[in-house]
């Protein structure tokens, strides 16, 4: 069995999920200069053209031929602008195991698309990687992630207590950081069992499934 993930495109009715490349480079640094995308996640503050330019020729292509994980932009299928990113990070191929994360542009969010973005990726990799679970961490107050964890039929397998970093605003306008629990979900093949029908094209391979 393979040990990295291929260069792959996965397309729903709405999104193109498709390796980040340079032109995504503006829309990306916009994207994570949005105040909850400093609150949840770790990524600089204030987020540079030049550090999402290391995210896009460095950091992704790294991380995929090393098998640690996979890095898509996720653009309307439409329009082809960019809406978010999903990643796959702490992969076990031993284990069949991945964990997803994903950013959604302020613009865009209210749309569903977190959750189309991930039963794509979960129907992939159940279908043509034969991965036996997708594992989402959620911090305690990051109520929106949480949804779509619920949406996509994760079940919640506890709590790590004090386990995550977010960060708050100061009274200067600064962050500080705040230690905070942690949720953590997974999702398993069966899990997507009743799960209404729709398609995700593989390059041009479809799989049935969702909607």
């Amino acid at each position: 069995m393979t040990s990295t993930f291929p260069d792959i495109s996965l397309s729903t009715e709405r999104l193109v999920l498709r390796p980040l490349d340079e032109d995504d480079i503006p829309a990306l640094a916009d994207m994570m200069n949005d105040e909850l995308v400093a609150a949840w996640t770790a990524l600089p503050q204030p987020y540079t053209r030049d550090a999402a330019r290391t995210w896009v020729t460095r950091y992704a292509p790294a991380e995929r031929t090393a098998g640690r994980g996979l890095d898509l932009a996720v653009s309307e299928f439409l329009t082809q602008r960019l809406v978010g990113v999903v990643q796959l990070g702490n992969t076990d191929w031993r284990v069949r195991s991945t964990e997803i994360s994903y950013i959604i542009a302020s613009w865009a969010r209210g749309e569903g698309y977190a959750s189309e973005a991930t039963l794509a990726c979960a129907q992939w990799l159940f279908e043509d990687q034969r991965f036996e679970r997708l594992e989402l961490r959620t911090a305690a107050g990051n109520t929106a992630s949480q949804q779509v964890a619920q949406k996509v039929g994760c079940i919640s397998e506890g709590v790590l207590r004090n386990a995550c970093i977010a960060r708050s605003r100061t009274e200067d306008g600064g962050w500080t950081d705040i230690r905070t629990d942690q949720i953590v979900w997974s999702l398993l093949p069966e899990d997507l069992d009743g799960v209404p029908a729709g398609r995700v094209d593989a390059n041009g391979f479809a799989y049935p499934g969702w909607n």
